[in-house]
């Protein structure tokens, strides 16, 4: 059995458990196939417009133990079965990593079992590859691009196999999933931004209005610019008017997206061109954006790519994906001393 730890968690032979806001779950997997996912969701967060560093570390504390019980039991498998620990190392946030890390620690010296430390981008990278019982999977080949976008990153990496990455372009300020969530605040409509968003742009017209798009060299991204043009562009309408935002917000949705989404597929396109890949993937929280996933499909049947979408479920953050890159990091040879240390910054890791 496997434990993977990302506040978030899973089995394979191995089991694996994994901490990340705003939930602590805890799916198992065994041969590579998901048997049971625990989900504890953290709904304090909503109170204050975005995570809470402090408060995420406190719920994982206090959710790990029963979700990792409850994993276990819905799976049918004892602790003593375990072969392995997998734990995201990071990034992410450093109190809820402390949390996962420590905690996989304990089981690892406990169980006499060795650990596995994963990076949270590599699980999304790899989200394509969790299998279900009885759920047909299309896997990508190698090599294969993934366009990885969430409210923390935004890549565009070649991927020559489960342990080999290659990053072809980055933001290099903002991530798109943050340029969601600015943009829900600015428009009063809460958070998280990008569900939001998504859903009032499917009731608006994407042509109505139009903001500034950077002009970035190379495949690199830039997401600052484009929040200023829609704060720039309220705030003269509402001095115009001062029911714009109101009588608008399903256009300016709609608007939003679709740039953002021109943005992320321009850089892409070129990416593959570039490459000669077709083998195209997504992942991370924003590829649940219906949008890009709609996006992403017309361009794969214009341009005569294959492309992969993972579901819904495997978008966001979650113990699965991480489980899945433990597992394949398991598989060669790959182990973790107990003197490791969680990271919060991608360029520590």
């Amino acid at each position: 059995m496997y434990l993977c730890t990302h506040l978030s968690s899973t089995i394979w032979p191995i089991l694996f458990w994994v901490l990340n806001p705003p939930a602590t779950t805890l799916p198992l997997l065994r041969d590579g196939v998901l048997l049971s996912n625990v989900i504890a969701s953290q709904q304090v967060h909503k109170d204050f417009g975005g995570v809470v560093p402090e408060l995420a570390s406190r719920a994982h504390e206090q959710n790990i133990v029963p979700v990792v019980s409850e994993a276990l039991r819905r799976a049918g498998v004892s602790a003593s079965e375990l072969s392995a620990i997998a734990f995201t190392r990071g990034p992410g946030l450093l109190g809820s990593l402390l949390v996962g890390t420590s905690f996989a620690k304990a089981l690892s010296l406990s169980l006499d079992i060795p650990m596995v430390m994963v990076n949270h981008l590599q699980g999304h990278i790899l989200a394509g590859f969790v299998r279900q019982e009885g759920v047909p999977v299309r896997e990508p080949s190698f090599p294969y691009l993934c366009l990885l976008v969430s409210g923390g990153n935004s890549q565009i990496v070649k991927v020559s196999s489960p342990l080999e990455y290659e990053i072809l372009g980055q933001t290099i300020d903002d991530a798109v999933g943050e340029a969601f969530d600015k943009c829900s605040k600015m428009l009063g409509l809460g958070y998280p931004g990008g569900p939001v968003i998504d859903r009032l742009a499917k009731l608006g017209d994407p042509e109505r209005f139009h903001f500034a798009k950077p002009n970035i060299p190379g495949l690199d991204y830039s997401f600052s610019g484009i929040k200023t043009s829609l704060l720039y562009f309220v705030r003269d309408q509402m001095a115009l008017d001062p029911n714009f935002l109101e009588n608008n917000k399903e256009d300016l949705c709609a608007s939003f997206q679709k740039t953002l989404i021109d943005i992320l597929m321009g850089k892409l396109i070129r990416a593959a061109k570039e490459s000669g890949i077709r083998e195209i993937t997504i992942g991370g929280g924003v590829s649940a954006n219906s949008g890009l996933r709609a996006r992403i499909v017309a361009e794969g049947e214009k341009r005569h790519w294959n492309t992969y979408l993972p579901e819904f479920k495997f978008t966001t953050d979650n113990a699965a994906m991480i489980a899945v890159a433990g597992w394949f990091q398991y598989k060669a040879g790959v182990r973790t001393p107990l003197d490791v240390a969680p990271v919060s910054r991608l360029s520590d890791f």
